[in-house]
C-alpha cells in the first residue's frame, strides 16, 4: 500500500463516519502567542475546544502538517539519530466537538487499524491513564472497559501523566488519552521479550502509532484543571510511522515517504544509504529537514535571524552541516531534491507545486551563503589556532562566537580541534549557550494569569468597519507580563478596535466613563479573542465604557492598507501574474510590501508601477465590500487567496476596480482618500522576494515638500544654474580629478615615508626593528609595510598612526622571525592595543589594532621594543 493510498483510506474511512474532511492548516501560526508553529493536529481547532468559536461540523477529519522544533514538543535533536523522529510530519486525525466521545473514538480506531489496514491484532497494545493524585484525576475506568471489548486485558497497560495525559502547552485544553502501540518485531524477538515490556521504552520496532485524546479539561495558569464546556475527541496518528507498519519496514525512512528522496541524495552525493551509521544519520537529517523547511517556506515563513525565521534557518543549516561533514557535499545540494518532494506530496499539498520556484530559490541561496560561512569559519578557526600555538584547548567563548555569530557548527569545531590534537572547552561552550538561552527566554518571555470572567460572553463582535466609537462592556480581563513590563488585557462584548492581523497594526485609543479614562495602547488577536492592552486596570470594570478609536491614526493606516492592494495589482500588471504577496506591514507611518519576484525592478518598471497606483487613486474608485461571501464563491469571482493564510468558510472580499482580495483589514471608502502614493525604496528581502516601502497621504506630501526644499537648497549652492544636471555632472567630474590627484600625492608621500623608514631600522639581537609614529591611513601603511618585508631581512615593524585623530597600530614581521623566534603579529598587536584602549588581530606576519586613546600610541611603541 503506497503512502498516498494510506492517506486516502484514512480520510475515506472517516468520511464514511459522517466526518467533514478539511485541508491542513498552515504550519506557521499567527494569532497564538503560546505557539510558534503548528505542533499538533488540534492546534487549528483550539478555539472550538475553548468555546470561542463554533465549528462548521461537529465531526472533522484531516491530515495536518506539524512541526516540532521548539517549546515543550521539540524533536529536533532526535532527528536522524533514530528511525522514527521527525521535525515536520503529518498527523492524521479525527475530531469530535461535543458530539461523540470515548466509545466511538475507540471503536473506530480499532476498526480502521484491524479491519481496513489489516494490522494483526496480536501486534497491538493500548495504554490507559492511571490517574494523577496531584491533579486530583482518577484512573480512566471508562476507557479501560471500552478497550476490553476489543483486546485482551493483558495487552492493556496503564500509563502515568507523562505518557497518558495530553497537554498542548503550559495552559490550554487537555485530557487523558489512550495510546495504541504496534510491535513489528520478528517472531524470534517477540519470543525473547514480551512486547508489553517495551511499550514507551523508545524501542524502534515497538512504537506508538495513534493517540486518542479525550479532551475534557482546561489547564489554567495556576496549574489547576477546569472542566471544558463540552467533552471532545482529538486523535493523532503519525502518518510516517503508519506507513512503516503497513509497508512492512523497520524504519520510517525506508518507506516511500522518504526513500525517493534518499535515492536522489545517493545520486547527488555518490554515497550509499545503509552502509555506515554516521552517513546514514546525515541522509536522514537532510531528507527530513528538507521537508520541514519546504513546507514552512510554502506557508509564507522565510529564513531570518529572529523568531520563526531563525528556527527555520537553524533547521536548514543543520541539514547543510550534516551534508558538508558526512556526505562530502561542499556545494549547494538540498534544493536539487525539491522536484522529488513535489512529486511525492504536491498532489495533496498543492502549495508545494505553487511555491516550488520560491522554495528552490530560497533554499539554494541559504545553502550558498551558509557554505560560504562555513569556509569563513574554517579560516577564522585556523587563524585562531595559528595565533595561539601554545594553547591545548580552544576556549568555549571562541567556539560559541563562531556558532552564534557566524553559524559555524560546534561539532565542526570539535572535529577540527581533534584533527589538530586539541580539545575544546566544553563547559565554557555550554555556559555560553546557557547564557544565550536565558537571553532569548528573557527577550520572548510572556506570562499571563487566568482570565477573570465578568460576563459569560465568549463570542466578541468586531464593529470597527462601521464605527470608531461605541459603548462597550468588559467581559473578561487578565494581567500579562513580557520583557517590557506588566500590562492588562481587556475583552469587550463588541469592539471598534481592529486587532493586529494580516500585516495591519492594531488600533489604539481609549475607553472612558464618568469616573475614569483608560488608554488602549494596542489591540491584538489571541485565538479568536480581540484583546485590548492597557497599562492600568480600570477601577470600575463592572460599569459600561465608551470606547473611542484614534481616528486620525486609523485613517493613516487605512490609506496605507488600500495602497498595498493597489500596489499588488500594479505589480502583477507590470511584472506578471507570478507576483504574490509574501508579507506586509501596514502602519500609520508607512507601508511595506513583500512580493515574489526574482530580479531587481528596473527604473522603468518602478515608474510604471508608481504611475498605475497613482492613476488608480486619481480615478476615485469606490470600495466594494462583501463581508459574508462563501470562500469558494469569492475565488470564483476572482479574489486572490494567499498561501499560508487560514480562511474560514465565509470570507470578506475587498474590491477596488480590478483589485479583488480576501482581506479582513480596514480600508478607505474611495481610492481618492489615499491622496497619493510615494515610493521610498525597492530592495531584496530574501531569495526570490522583493520589498517595496512607501508612504501615502499627508506623509507622502510632506516627503515631497522636503525633497523640493532640498532641491532648492542644492540649486542655491550651485548658484541657480540654468541646467542643474549639467552643473552636478561638472562637480562629479571635478571631484574625480581631484581624487585622482590626491591618490598620486598620497602614493608619493608613502614612497618618501618608506625610504625614510628604511634608513631608520635598528638591529637588536639580529632583529631589524623599527617603531615609528605617523599620520598615514591604514591602507597606505599596508602599502609600505608589505614591500619592506621583502626588502629587509628579519624585519619587525611597528607603526602607530593618529590618522584623523583615531589611534591604530600595525605590526609586520618577516616570515623568518615568525618561524625562528616564534614571533606572532596577532598576539603582539593585541598586547599593544591595550595601551590605546583597543584591540585587534590578524595573521602571524601581519596584524592591526584600533583603539580610543591617542595618547597611548607612544607607550605602545616603547613597549614594542621590549618584545623583540
Amino acid at each position: 500500500m503506497t503512502s498516498k493510498e494510506i492517506r486516502k483510506q484514512f480520510l475515506n474511512f472517516f468520511e464514511s463516519k459522517q466526518h467533514l474532511i478539511v485541508p491542513s492548516a498552515p504550519i506557521v501560526l499567527k494569532d497564538d502567542p503560546t505557539l510558534m508553529f503548528n505542533n499538533s493536529g488540534m492546534a487549528q481547532f483550539k478555539d472550538f475546544f475553548l468555546g470561542y468559536k463554533k465549528p462548521t461540523s461537529v465531526r472533522i477529519a484531516d491530515t495536518q502538517k506539524c512541526l516540532r522544533v521548539s517549546g515543550k514538543h521539540n524533536d529536533l535533536d532526535d532527528v536522524g539519530k533514530d528511525t522514527y523522529h521527525h521535525t515536520m510530519f503529518e498527523m492524521l486525525g479525527n475530531w469530535s466537538f461535543g458530539d461523540y466521545f470515548k466509545k466511538e473514538a475507540i471503536d473506530w480506531a480499532w476498526e480502521l487499524l484491524t479491519e481496513v489496514y489489516k494490522i494483526p491484532k496480536e501486534n497491538l497494545y493500548v495504554t490507559v491513564f492511571e490517574g494523577d493524585e496531584k491533579d486530583g484525576t482518577a484512573q480512566d475506568e471508562e476507557a479501560l472497559e471500552l478497550w476490553k471489548k476489543h483486546i485482551a486485558e493483558e495487552r492493556i497497560l496503564f500509563g502515568n501523566k507523562k505518557d497518558n495525559f495530553w497537554e498542548m502547552g503550559e495552559t490550554g485544553p487537555c485530557g487523558p488519552c489512550s495510546e495504541i502501540h504496534v510491535d513489528i518485531r520478528s517472531a524470534e524477538e517477540k519470543a525473547l521479550v514480551p512486547g508489553r515490556d517495551l511499550v514507551n521504552q523508545d524501542h524502534p520496532q515497538v512504537i506508538e502509532v495513534w493517540n486518542l485524546v479525550f479532551m475534557q479539561y482546561l489547564r489554567k495558569a495556576d496549574g489547576s484543571l477546569e472542566i471544558l464546556p463540552s467533552k471532545s475527541i482529538d486523535t493523532g496518528m503519525g502518518f510516517e510511522r503508519l506507513a512503516m507498519v503497513l509497508q512492512g519496514k523497520t524504519s520510517n525512512y525506508d518507506t516511500d515517504v522518504f526513500r525517493p528522496l534518499i535515492d536522489d541524495l545517493e545520486r547527488i552525493s555518490g554515497k550509499k544509504y545503509g552502509v555506515d551509521f554516521t552517513s546514514d544519520v546525515a541522509f536522514r537529517v537532510v531528507v527530513d529537514h528538507l521537508r520541514a523547511v519546504s513546507f514552512v517556506i510554502a506557508d509564507g515563513q522565510l529564513p531570518s535571524n529572529s523568531g520563526a525565521g531563525y528556527v527555520i534557518r537553524r533547521i536548514l543549516r543543520r541539514a547543510i552541516s550534516y551534508g558538508y561533514r558526512f556526505l562530502d557535499l561542499n556545494e549547494a545540494f538540498i534544493y536539487k531534491l525539491i522536484p522529488t518532494l513535489k512529486a511525492q506530496m504536491g498532489e495533496f499539498f498543492p502549495e508545494l507545486e505553487k511555491q516550488s520556484q520560491l522554495i528552490t530559490d530560497v533554499i539554494k541561496e541559504e545553502e550558498t551563503n551558509f557554505l560560504r560561512t562555513i569556509d569563513q569559519g574554517l579560516v577564522r578557526l585556523d587563524n585562531f589556532i595559528q595565533n595561539n600555538s601554545n594553547l591545548k584547548e580552544i576556549p568555549g567563548d571562541v567556539v560559541f562566537e563562531l556558532y552564534d555569530t557566524y553559524g559555524f557548527p560546534a561539532d565542526l569545531s570539535r572535529i577540527i580541534a581533534e584533527e589538530k590534537e586539541l580539545t575544546i572547552d566544553e563547559k565554557g561552550f555550554e555556559s555560553e549557550m546557557e547564557k544565550q538561552k536565558q537571553r532569548s527566554k528573557s527577550a520572548t518571555s510572556f506570562s499571563a494569569s487566568d482570565w477573570t470572567i465578568l460576563l459569560d460572553d465568549a463570542v466578541e463582535e468586531f464593529i470597527g468597519y462601521d464605527y470608531l466609537e461605541s459603548d462597550v462592556k468588559v467581559t473578561r480581563y487578565r494581567q500579562v507580563e513580557n520583557k517590557t513590563g506588566t500590562f492588562y488585557q481587556l475583552v469587550f462584548q463588541a469592539t471598534p478596535f481592529y486587532a493586529e492581523s494580516g500585516g495591519q497594526v492594531g488600533d489604539t485609543g481609549f475607553i472612558e466613563n464618568q469616573f475614569e479614562k483608560v488608554e488602549i495602547i494596542n489591540t491584538k488577536k489571541e485565538n479568536n479573542l480581540i484583546v485590548h492592552f492597557t497599562k492600568e486596570l480600570p477601577k470600575y470594570l463592572e460599569l459600561p465604557f465608551h470606547a473611542v478609536v484614534d481616528k486620525e491614526r486609523r485613517n493613516h493606516i487605512m490609506r496605507n492598507h488600500t495602497a498595498t492592494h493597489l500596489l499588488h495589482e500594479a505589480l502583477r500588471d507590470v511584472l506578471g501574474t507570478h507576483v504574490e504577496q509574501k508579507g506586509s506591514y501596514v502602519g500609520p507611518d508607512y507601508l511595506r510590501f513583500d512580493f515574489s519576484h526574482f530580479n531587481k525592478m528596473s527604473e522603468d518598471e518602478l515608474k510604471q508601477v508608481i504611475k498605475q497606483v497613482n492613476t488608480r487613486i486619481a480615478e476615485r474608485i469606490p470600495l466594494e465590500e462583501k463581508r459574508s461571501v462563501p470562500f469558494k464563491k469569492a475565488l470564483e469571482e476572482g479574489a486572490m487567496a494567499l498561501f499560508g493564510e487560514k480562511y474560514g468558510d465565509v470570507v470578506r472580499m475587498i474590491k477596488f476596480g480590478n483589485s479583488i482580495e480576501l482581506c479582513g483589514g480596514t480600508h478607505v471608502q474611495n481610492t481618492a482618500d489615499v491622496i497619493m502614493f510615494k515610493l521610498q525604496s525597492e530592495s531584496s528581502s530574501a531569495a526570490g522576494i522583493r520589498r517595496i516601502e512607501a508612504t501615502t497621504g499627508l506623509a507622502a506630501i510632506e516627503e515631497l515638500k522636503d525633497t523640493f526644499n532640498q532641491y532648492n537648497q542644492i540649486l542655491a549652492e550651485l548658484k541657480n544654474p540654468a541646467d542643474p544636471i549639467d552643473a552636478v555632472q561638472k562637480l562629479v567630474d571635478e571631484n574625480k580629478e581631484l581624487k585622482s590627484q590626491l591618490e598620486k600625492f598620497v602614493l608619493q608621500q608613502a614612497q618618501m615615508e618608506k625610504e625614510t623608514w628604511k634608513k631608520s631600522f635598528e638591529n637588536i639581537n639580529g632583529v631589524n626593528f623599527l617603531a615609528v609614529r605617523t599620520s598615514l591611513d591604514a591602507n597606505t601603511i599596508k602599502q609600505i609595510a608589505f614591500p619592506l618585508r621583502k626588502e629587509i631581512e628579519n624585519l619587525f615593524l611597528v607603526v602607530g598612526s593618529d590618522h584623523n585623530g583615531k589611534p591604530s597600530i600595525t605590526v609586520s614581521i618577516s616570515d623568518e622571525l615568525v618561524e625562528s623566534k616564534g614571533l606572532n603579529a596577532g598576539q603582539i598587536v593585541r598586547e599593544l592595543g591595550k595601551e590605546i584602549q583597543g584591540g585587534g588581530g590578524g595573521q602571524a606576519f601581519f596584524a592591526t589594532a584600533g583603539g580610543k586613546d591617542v595618547s597611548g600610541l607612544d607607550r605602545a611603541l616603547e613597549k614594542a621594543k621590549s618584545l623583540t
